[in-house]
């Protein structure tokens, strides 16, 4: 087989042996054929194709290892003590007790009645401690998922008015989640670095605007306009339509007073009282809860006798049906999914860097690290089995996950705890849900939204790491506002892809020069073993010996790496060039490499001998000349 393969090369003119070009036998390690040898000679052989093949089949104990990885919580489970379980107890409760308000409200963006909102609660915090890699993050629906959710929903309905809005959702939620779950079995978790910190913000920021905006109708009680258009008509309308607000405007703009007015209060009392930071904590974390049924209450005492929906003195939730009324097995069909298969990339961007970006967050707050890629099992694992008790798309929450990791969760298993208060609140707490303003819901959309938005501070460090990211920070704001969420998404990380290639291709090195570093204690110069060269305190300095105590070090002869200019660089050796690349070497960026080595060595470098060339016109014309061996007429001798 050998020797076919061998002819077929020859014919074809393919050179097998073109690593040796004359055939004499190779000087392996660079010593010369006569030396005397000190070890055992290795000889590193050809690469074949056969070796290449083999290190990407993952062989049986890779498989083994990456099975094992799919489930972290074996890897704990059989250390869980009380102390764990009290700190889950807290956490799982507290969160509990947020969540159920939120996922109402939040399925109101998503265009479905409030009970979708509760079942993906209940599945997102109760598979996702199966796979997780963070302790600290809370699955469910969050406020922009939701609002693109929406979107996708009233886009299909008007191409097909018979599906049903939570067909659509749950739809989307298995063929995101399949995407997801993909993904990260296969171990590609990487990709989410290529979108940048200040993309992410932008993408947040403008969300967060669009989302709050578009919920102050809702909050004064204003109608007669599309609340989905793009932020800044919401925001124009809404100044237009001010004089159509009713009553609800009042349970709306109270309720979004007390919720500030509690956290405002709390924050200022844990400072003021540290030994009761604590209680404050929990006292604010409890505020949308309370501050829900208090104006559920209200809103049972006003309403009572007005059971008709026309007669209600302000808009409420309404009928929340009991128990997993719509579970069923997702419908999956080609005329759904290419009803918004245009939606579905901004779909999965969302999941995927909504999640990740707040796991890695809290994972370096808390002094862990996550795998990205079993992350994104867990949440694809999530969406495609959620939609079978009526889940829509939902992923890591960033104000959840706050409140479950400073209430002192030890483990993921907090989550099970959550998901026992939402199961609870699903069969026992429909006839409260009944009453509940939505003007009051409203005013938890725009509350938990606020913390969405980028401070200044940020911002402002953005700008001293690098200009061009405030540039894409305000870029993707602007569009966000000015268009819509998929556009902003879009914009943010194409900009942040083409920065990222242009500093790859367009990527330079730097030449080094050697400087001579003495290193001192005090007056006394030190030695290579760290002892002073002579015992005279300042006789250290006059020493013959001083070539003991120094060292070279390497830095870029144009000091444009931020050292200190006054430190004067020399050449390594005349005719060594030492180079230091910036980016990888690779085929975008090597011509680029090349044309500023070649430049910058002709510039200071000539020929060794004058007369390589008989004559003038022989030379090269782009050689620079060398200066003739006698001196100018001009010059004085």
């Amino acid at each position: 087989m050998t020797k076919v393969g061998h002819g077929l090369a020859k014919v074809l003119g393919i050179k097998l042996h073109y690593r040796n070009p004359t055939g004499e036998e190779n000087v392996t390690r660079g010593e010369s054929a006569f030396s005397v040898s000190t070890a055992d000679t290795f000889v590193e052989e050809e690469p074949t194709s056969w070796e290449w093949i083999n290190n990407l089949i993952p062989s049986g104990r890779t498989l083994l290892l990456w099975a094992y990885n799919l489930f972290p919580f074996i890897h704990w489970i059989d250390r869980y003590n009380a102390q764990w379980l009290y700190g889950d107890l807290v956490a799982g409760i507290t969160v509990g007790a947020v969540v159920v308000p939120q996922s109402m409200a939040y399925a109101r963006l998503a265009e479905l009645p409030p009970q979708f909102g509760l079942y993906s609660s209940f599945m997102g915090v109760l598979i996702y401690w199966f796979f997780a890699t963070s302790k600290d993050i809370t699955i469910g629906p969050v406020a922009v998922m939701s609002l693109i959710t929406g979107n996708v929903v009233n886009k299909v309905r008007v191409l097909n008015p018979e599906i049903e809005p939570h067909v659509i959702a749950s739809a989307l939620a298995v063929i995101a989640g399949a995407i997801i779950c993909f993904i990260g079995l296969v171990r590609c978790g990487w990709i989410v670095e290529f979108i940048s910190l200040a993309a992410i913000s932008a993408f947040m920021t403008g969300s967060a605007l669009n989302i709050a905006v578009g919920q102050v109708p809702a909050l004064m009680g204003i109608t007669g306009f599309d609340t989905r258009q793009s932020t800044y008509r919401v925001f124009i309308n809404t100044l237009k339509y001010l004089g159509r607000s009713k009553l609800d405007a009042a349970i709306g703009l109270t309720a979004l007073t007390m919720l500030y007015l509690i956290r405002f209060g709390c924050n200022y009392g844990a400072r003021k009282m540290p030994n009761r930071a604590k209680l404050m904590f929990f006292l604010a974390t409890l505020r949308t809860a309370f501050v829900i049924l208090l104006y559920t209450m209200i809103s049972w005492l006003v309403n009572r006798n007005h059971r008709p929906a026309k007669e209600n003195k302000f808009r409420i939730l309404g009928f929340v049906p009991r128990g997993f009324q719509d579970a069923a097995v997702p419908r999956i069909d080609a005329d759904i999914i290419n009803m918004f298969v245009s939606e579905l990339p901004a779909s999965v961007i969302v999941l995927l860097i909504e999640h990740i970006a707040i796991a890695k967050s809290f994972g370096r707050i808390n002094n862990y690290t996550i795998d990205p890629s079993q992350e994104m099992v867990a949440i694809g694992v999530t969406n495609l089995l959620g939609p079978f008790l009526g889940a829509y798309p939902a992923t890591g929450s960033f104000s959840r996950t706050a409140i479950k990791s400073k209430a002192g969760v030890r483990t993921p298993f907090a989550g099970v705890v959550t998901a026992i208060v939402v199961l609870l609140a699903i069969y026992a707490l429909p006839a409260v849900f009944f009453y509940i303003p939505n003007a009051g819901l409203s005013a938890v959309i725009i509350h938990a939204v606020g913390d969405l938005i980028t401070p200044p501070n940020t911002v402002y460090q953005f700008w001293r790491i690098s200009p061009l990211e405030v540039i894409i920070f305000f870029a993707g704001v602007i569009v966000t506002v000015f268009t819509n969420i998929e556009n902003g998404i879009y914009t943010t990380i194409c900009v942040s892809v083409a920065v990222l290639l242009f500093r790859v291709v367009k990527a330079k090195g730097r030449f080094l020069g050697r400087v001579k570093v003495h290193s001192v204690i005090g007056d006394h110069l030190v030695d290579d073993e760290g002892k002073p060269t002579t015992n005279s305190q300042y006789a250290a300095f006059k020493s013959n010996d001083s070539e003991k105590s120094t060292r070279n070090i390497f830095l870029p002869i144009g000091h444009n790496d931020g050292s200190n200019p006054e430190i004067d660089v020399e050449s390594p050796y005349p005719g060594i060039y030492i180079y230091r690349f910036s980016e990888g070497f690779n085929y975008p960026n090597a011509n680029h490499y090349l044309d500023y080595m070649v430049a910058t060595i002709f510039k200071e470098t000539r020929r060794t001998n004058p007369h390589s060339y008989g004559k003038i016109g022989v030379r090269p014309p782009l050689e620079r000349p060398r200066p003739p061996p006698w001196p100018s007429r001009t010059r004085s001798l």
